[in-house]
C-alpha cells in the first residue's frame, strides 16, 4: 500500500468528520474463453497512484485477435493496438 493521510473537519453543526485519502494501488485480471460461442476476451490492469497500465484482448468476428495495451497518467492516455491477422500497428495518444 502507498501513503495515506487523514483529513478531518467540523461541519456547520459541530459534527466532526474524518476521511482518509489513500494512495490507490490494485491489480486485477479476468478472461473469458467460451469454445461453444467463440467468445474470447479479457483484461488485466495495474494501478499505482496516478499511473495505470493495462491491456485488453478481444477476438473479432473475422478471427483476428486484437490486443490494446494502454498507459494513463500525468502525461495523458497512450494506447498501442496490435492485430494478429494484420500487419498494422497503431499508437493512440490523448492528453
Amino acid at each position: 500500500m502507498g501513503d495515506e493521510h487523514e483529513v478531518t473537519w467540523n461541519d456547520d453543526h459541530g459534527r466532526h468528520h474524518e476521511d482518509y485519502v489513500a494512495h490507490p494501488h490494485y491489480t486485477f485480471s479476468y478472461g473469458v474463453e467460451d469454445h461453444h460461442t467463440g467468445d474470447y476476451h479479457g483484461q488485466k490492469e495495474h494501478r499505482d497512484g496516478t499511473e495505470v497500465f493495462g491491456e485488453y484482448t478481444v477476438k473479432e468476428p473475422d478471427g483476428n485477435i486484437r490486443i490494446v495495451k494502454y498507459q494513463a497518467g500525468k502525461d495523458g492516455f497512450h494506447a498501442q493496438v496490435y492485430n494478429s491477422h494484420r500487419k498494422d500497428h497503431h499508437n493512440h495518444d490523448h492528453r
